[in-house]
This record gives C-alpha cells, sequence and structure tokens, in this order.
C-alpha cells in the first residue's frame, strides 16, 4: 500500500545539480527507423521489443511522478520510442495534467500527431516538439528508413498548431554526408513561422547508430551555414540548464536553437533524469545501466521507500559523459536512445 512521500530536501548530486526534469519513455516501439537512432538492420523484424506486461502501466507512470514531484521534478516530458505509438496516450496526460503544477511536454515524430493533437491538447498537453531531419523528401525518407513523407510530419505539425501548442519546438539531427545540405531549407521554412527550429550534433548514444566524429556537423558549422543565409545574434538561455543555445534572426523572423552536446558540452547544467518504459531510472542519456523503480513497485514498496531509492541514486551521481568523451569512453556501454527516449 503506498502512502503519500513526507515533506523532503530536494537531493542534490555530487556536482550540486538538483532533480528538475523527468523524461519518461512510454515504449520502446517506433513506426521510424531513423538511421541515427534504430537502424533497420538492427531493429529488424526479428526485433524483440517489450512484452505488454514489462510496460509501465499508465498508473504506476502517474505514481512516479507524483512520488518525484516533491523532490524536485518541475517538468514532465513524454517520448519514446515514439510516444503516440502508445495507445490511448491521452489519458496518461490527462492523468499527468491531473497532478498539478506540471510542465507536461511530449516528443514526437509526428507521424500520428495530425490525428492525435486536438485530443492531447484537451487532455491537458502544454507544449510538444516534433522531429524533422529533412523537408526534401528524398532526403527525409532515407532518414526514417520507412519512406515515410515530410509532407505529413508538416500537417502534424499545422494540426497541434491549430489546437493551441504554441511555440512547436521543431529538432533536426544533423549528420555529415546525410542531410547538412538541408540546415538552410529548414531555416529558411521555419523562419518567420512562430515555431523553433533547433539544430543538434549527431550523439554518440547507444551502441548501433555507428557513430563517428567525422559524422559530426560542429554547431559553428551550423550556425555559420544559417548566419550567411539569414544574419543571427545571440540570446540569453530562458532558464539555468537550457540545453539548446539560443539565438535569434537580426530581422525579427523568429529564433532557433543549437544542441551541440559533441563540441559544448552542458552536463554541468544537466538537471535530467530518464524513465525507460520498463520502469528503469536513467541518469544520463549516456548511461550504461538503470536503477528499476518498477521492480520496487510491484514488490509493494510504499511511495516513502520509492523516494529513498530515487535520493539516494541522484545524490551518489556523477555523470558527466559529453564533458570527458574521449576515445577511451565513446565505446563504454550506452543504452539504446529509442529505449529512454533521448
Amino acid at each position: 500500500m503506498s502512502i503519500e512521500s513526507p515533506t523532503r530536501v530536494p537531493p542534490i548530486d555530487q556536482l550540486q545539480r538538483p532533480l528538475r526534469d523527468l523524461r519518461v519513455s512510454v515504449t520502446d516501439r517506433c513506426n521510424f527507423r531513423c538511421v541515427y537512432c534504430m537502424p533497420k538492420e538492427i531493429f529488424g523484424r526479428d526485433y524483440q521489443f517489450l512484452d505488454r506486461q514489462e510496460l509501465l502501466s499508465f498508473e504506476e507512470i502517474t505514481r512516479l511522478v507524483r512520488v518525484l514531484k516533491p523532490l524536485g521534478v518541475q517538468k514532465v516530458r513524454l517520448t519514446g520510442g515514439e510516444p503516440l505509438v502508445r495507445r490511448h496516450l491521452e489519458r496518461l496526460v490527462e492523468m499527468l495534467a491531473g497532478l498539478g503544477g506540471l510542465d507536461l511536454t511530449l516528443t514526437t515524430n509526428g507521424a500520428l500527431l495530425a490525428s492525435k493533437a486536438q485530443a492531447l491538447v484537451s487532455a491537458g498537453l502544454q507544449r510538444v516538439t516534433v522531429s524533422l531531419d529533412a523537408l526534401e523528401e528524398d532526403v527525409f525518407r532515407r532518414m526514417n528508413d520507412v519512406d515515410f513523407p515530410a509532407a505529413r510530419v508538416l500537417e502534424g505539425i499545422e494540426a497541434a498548431a491549430a489546437a493551441g501548442l504554441r511555440p512547436i519546438k521543431v529538432n533536426m539531427v544533423v549528420k555529415r554526408g546525410v542531410n547538412e545540405d538541408s540546415i538552410v531549407p529548414m531555416a529558411r521554412h521555419f523562419r518567420g513561422s512562430g515555431h523553433i527550429l533547433r539544430f543538434i550534433e549527431f550523439m554518440d548514444v547507444g551502441q548501433t547508430n555507428g557513430w563517428r566524429m567525422d559524422d559530426v556537423v560542429p554547431a559553428a558549422e551550423i550556425l555559420g551555414r544559417v548566419h550567411a543565409a539569414f544574419p543571427l545574434e545571440a540570446l540569453e538561455p530562458n532558464y539555468a540548464g537550457e540545453v539548446a543555445g539560443r539565438w535569434r534572426y537580426q530581422d525579427g523572423g523568429g529564433e532557433l536553437g543549437v544542441i551541440a552536446s559533441v563540441t559544448r558540452p552542458f552536463c554541468r547544467g544537466c538537471t535530467r533524469a530518464r524513465l525507460s518504459a520498463d520502469g528503469s531510472l536513467y541518469t544520463c542519456l549516456f548511461a550504461g545501466r538503470g536503477h528499476t523503480l518498477r521492480d520496487l513497485m510491484r514488490s509493494g514498496a510504499t511511495d516513502e521507500a520509492l523516494a529513498d531509492s530515487v535520493c539516494g541514486l541522484w545524490e551518489r551521481r556523477t555523470d558527466r559523459y559529453s564533458e570527458i568523451r574521449s576515445s577511451e569512453t565513446e565505446h563504454l556501454p550506452k543504452v539504446e536512445m529509442s529505449f529512454i527516449g533521448g
């Protein structure tokens, strides 16, 4: 039988970082096979995804979020895999919104967003981030590797905006030799739209995406390409620990961001924990192992015991992978991004 978590001092890790953000993976499945995340040669038809009973239920997710709120969690982002392939996700959104006081957001590839946007907003979703790696159909279809059209993702973005999810953030992972020529066309398309385009350096997450430093298009190069077409000026962060560097168009055409965890690590400001679809808590995107909370819950642990477990884990935290990335660390075992939602 669970009880409400008692009032306690929120945990601080070994580098004096609080726990503020929780990313919740609701499924390890995805309807795309993006080459930098779930390459088809690994995640093929015979790949064994989690069985339904291994997934956290919506009630279990809501309970954990309720336990973590007094520990400092202010923002919850629903991720996957692709979160919208989890049936009735709007029910979970409604349950989490009912806890009150949370910034409730979703990251999606946009494939199902057009049909889901209004239900998600009605349930209480506040913001959405959509992944879109190119506008050119041949490039985008090659990157998602399931022949899905970029036009359908754009329809999802517009449906989300019409439902009231503004501003929408659009994430573009940039990989050398694949889509760097789409940088300026993407900036041109979203400039003046009211949406915020964010470029992401190709990262060495997991063991299957074939990451090499040669494949990274550095933030400086990305910004240089955009600046040459549309002059930019830097903006201050919105809040401490914001991962994206902010820039705005000098002519008032809006803003964009760059997430540069490879060339400009931001570990010292990281306040994020990640809950996998099977209920393990990870304290770093590049972690090799998680710590199960599902098994604790299903063995009858109280809310206080769950909170104690999370506090102990966070207070021992020393993660700063991106700051110490080297030839020795890049081959360490790391959880797949599709399992903990990026």
